[in-house]
């Protein structure tokens, strides 16, 4: 594991960002439970895990959400049955059919392949905003700095959440707050796959986490190719961090 900031110290981040949590529940939810889409992966593993350090296990509740058949759900399964936290698997295979069939049949232009590969994340996250709000539930985003960089999360997706845990931690520091928590080194470092291609997040992106993290970290990128893949990302997908744009008027508000 390689850690470029040289001032990263996992087990004070791990308190520091339990804390955080536990304050924004305070604010934002005295009594509501956190609810986390649960992949298998190392982010969705390392944000129940805090929310569990947090909060208590039986104030987080974990959603699996496989479209059809999930050839890695078991790593989900690890990962609830390693917290003790109560979880549910909704399956999205019929919406998702369901709408794509509609949508085949209403519009006259072909269905894109980046509808193809976002749509069903976004069904995911109407689907744990359905369970948050039936259990007075607060949605956890489980995205990183490192993804967010180059724009590597579907808008409205798994780019949503009310909480952002992990969001100012590269790839390798959440690696590093995961082993912190004790989790199972084989849901720490999981091969990542957004589960929506074949691919990959490596292979999707073109370059390497670690490249990735080093440029974020240090701004060193030895490769001028690496670079400017990373620098394209980076400015195509800054809208995705932002607000939604909105018209200024001027009018009084009295309120």
């Amino acid at each position: 594991m390689k850690l470029y900031d040289p001032d990263f110290d996992a087990a004070k981040v791990t308190e520091s960002i339990t804390a955080w949590i536990r304050n924004f529940f305070e604010e934002n939810g005295k009594d509501c439970r956190a609810v986390v889409a649960i992949s298998g992966g190392k982010d969705s593993s390392v944000v129940a895990a805090l929310c569990v350090r947090a909060l208590g296990k039986d104030r987080v509740f974990g959603v699996l959400l496989p479209n059809g058949e999930q050839a890695d759900i078991d790593a989900s399964k690890k990962l609830v049955a390693h917290l003790g936290i109560p979880h549910a698997v909704i399956n999205i295979r019929d919406g998702y059919s369901g709408l794509m069939k509609e949508l085949k049949a209403q519009l006259d232009c072909e269905i894109s392949d980046q509808t193809v590969t976002n749509l069903p994340a976004r069904l995911r996250m109407a689907t744990v905003y359905a369970v948050a709000q039936s259990m007075n539930g607060r949605v956890a985003n489980t995205c990183n700095l490192s993804e967010d960089w180059v724009g590597y999360a579907t808008r409205y997706g798994d780019g949503a959440g009310d909480f952002s845990p992990l969001s100012q931690l590269t790839v390798e520091e959440v690696r590093a707050v995961g082993m912190e928590l004790g989790l199972p080194e084989e849901l720490v470092f999981k091969v990542p796959i957004d589960g929506l291609t074949p691919l990959t997040d490596e292979e999707h992106l073109g370059f390497t986490y670690d490249a990735l993290d080093r440029y974020i970290r240090t701004g060193v990128c030895e490769d001028p190719e690496t670079k400017e893949k990373i620098d394209r990302k980076h400015a195509q997908n800054l809208f995705k961090l932002k607000l939604m744009p909105a018209y200024e008027h001027n009018g009084p508000i009295r309120a």
